[in-house]
């Protein structure tokens, strides 16, 4: 190969490592972390439920279904629930997810902060009480920025935080420290730092393009350095200086 390239790849790779030196150590860093989290406890299903098993029988909801579907005009889904000892019927139409008193048929107010605070504790696996409990009408990014939510805040060492809807009092997603670490270095791995959710911005692909430069590069000095090894004389054994 050409000397002048040679040249041109020694200082190519070095100007390269020294653009791509604190990123790939983000990558690394985060693949160590990532993988060492397992994604269930990051999910936080090992902190509370997602949902409850209803204590109620088809018996207890006497309602009225035609009464009910009758004030919508498109339904897209009918369902069984409840919230705390209240059997309820969920009615999901193009407008929107409606909740219904299972026994006397009449729409359901939104649940107050007391109720939510039992409910969200109802939901936790882990012995911690509920230190405070707020009505969001923007949710951080971490519940995806849904509007009129509540959020509840226990007070164990991972600081397990339950986002709740403030109509239904159900619980949207579980939050807590081990998600929020996988979730900053994901934003570092993916370098997407306002979302964090987009993996094909141009950021990642330019600095993923010029790391195969710095490795195509490393490869040639390494071709390089055979290829002179293989060209040293060999000296004999006993052969004077």
């Amino acid at each position: 190969m050409n000397k002048r390239m040679f040249k041109y790849a020694r200082k190519g790779h070095k100007w390269l490592g020294y653009l791509l030196a604190l990123q790939i150590f983000f990558w690394l860093l985060g693949g160590l972390v990532m993988s060492s989290l397992p994604l269930e406890k990051v999910h936080g299903k090992h902190l509370a439920n997602r949902s409850l098993s209803s204590p109620f029988l088809l018996s207890d909801y006497p309602a009225s279904i035609d009464k009910i579907t009758a004030q919508f005009e498109q339904i897209e889904g009918i369902k069984y629930s409840h919230f705390l000892n209240t059997p309820i019927i969920e009615v999901t139409s193009s407008s929107g997810t409606f909740t219904f008193d299972g026994k006397t048929g009449a729409k359901m107010p939104a649940p107050s902060k007391a109720q939510i605070i039992e409910n969200a504790q109802a939901h936790l696996l882990i012995d911690a009480k509920i230190t405070q409990a707020q009505l969001l009408t923007k949710g951080p990014r971490e519940v995806g920025h849904k509007a009129n939510v509540w959020q509840v805040s226990s007070d164990d060492w991972l600081t397990t935080t339950l986002y709740l809807d403030s109509q239904t009092g159900k619980v949207i997603t579980v939050r807590s420290t081990l998600w929020r670490i996988f979730d900053f270095f994901w934003m570092l791995h993916i370098m997407d730092y306002d979302e964090r959710e987009n993996f094909n911005n141009p950021l990642l692909i330019s600095f993923s393009a010029t790391s195969v430069l710095f490795c195509i590069t490393g490869v040639l000095l390494l071709l390089q350095n055979v290829r002179i090894k293989r060209k040293k004389p060999a000296t004999r054994v006993g052969q004077s200086k």
